[in-house]
């Protein structure tokens, strides 16, 4: 089986494509967690929630890896959730550095229109960038392998599907 998590900033298509290439992959996909959590509970997160979150995630993402697809694509991961935590307060605890990691990751460039949902946050210019950059960042303290989608979203959506055949044709 072969992970591949979407990551980034808000609004740039990680649902959106996470659900849509895995339709056209034939395969699962796990979607964000922290969605439906900040949905039931509001916004208004402590530390403590987004390590619930984290939880959460994972659990989603074993119970889709339970039947071993060849391929598992994932809306995000808990080192999403360490961007946030860094981004919210400052500091990433290191049990969100220690889940494991997908085999591969493609980040999102926020190149592409901000759209409010009710549980974004970082919308405005500098800090729509601030939390991109923690994101690119979390992914390079990490050391795992990424690579950077940007561009409208027809070119994002054929960057990440050829993306995922490369990373198919590997295994």
């Amino acid at each position: 089986m072969i992970t591949i998590c979407f990551h980034g900033a808000e609004s740039t298509g990680k649902s959106v494509l996470a659900e849509k290439l895995s339709r056209h992959f034939g395969c699962p996909w796990v979607p964000e967690y922290g969605r439906t959590y900040c949905e039931e509970r509001g916004t208004d997160l402590t530390m403590a929630d987004l390590l619930a979150i984290a939880e959460g995630q994972a659990a989603a993402t074993h119970a889709a890896a339970a039947s071993n697809p060849a391929l598992l694509i994932l809306d995000t991961d808990q080192l999403m959730t360490a961007a946030w935590a860094e981004m919210l307060f400052g500091e990433v605890p290191d049990q969100l550095m220690a889940y494991p990691k997908a085999d591969f990751y493609l980040l999102f460039e926020p190149d592409v229109p901000w759209v409010d949902d009710g549980t974004r946050f970082f919308g405005k210019g500098p800090l729509r960038s601030r939390f991109a950059g923690l994101a690119k960042d979390v992914l390079l303290r990490a050391g795992v392998p990424f690579r950077t989608a940007s561009g409208n979203w027809a070119k994002r959506e054929q960057y990440a599907s050829n993306a995922i055949e490369e990373a198919l044709a590997q295994v």
